[in-house]
């Protein structure tokens, strides 16, 4: 199951529409808060979430997460980020770091790519 962790109502849906349109399952969550309270990190082969979100931020998400050996790949996509956060997030372990809008297709790879290591 592939997890979508974005505060963006249309964002959210939308990426949960294009994994479900090539077959991939998905779930969304409004917030890096309802993910983690749904008990679905250790079912997630992949995690796509967002860097700023209201409450806890997707840098603060993966942070927890590598604090309880939660090792989910994760991809990052972002409207706000620089070189600074995508250097801390790949070194932190995601697989992935792109900004909006991206190539849907350039997503899906990545995921695949995650799913599968």
């Amino acid at each position: 199951m592939v997890a979508i962790v974005d505060d963006d109502d249309l964002m959210r849906s939308a990426l949960e529409g294009l994994l479900k349109a090539v077959g991939l399952p998905a779930q969304a969550f409004a917030s890096a808060e309802e993910f983690l309270k749904s008990g679905q990190q250790r079912q997630a082969g992949c995690l796509i979430t967002d860097i700023r979100m209201l409450g806890m931020s997707g840098l603060e998400l993966q942070a927890k997460l590598n604090a309880e050996a939660c090792r989910i790949p994760i991809i990052f996509i972002t409207a706000h980020g620089n070189e600074k956060m995508r250097m801390q997030a790949l070194r932190a372990g995601a697989v992935d770091f792109m900004a909006k809008p991206f190539d849907d297709e350039i997503l899906l790879e990545s995921v695949r790519a995650a799913l599968e290591s």
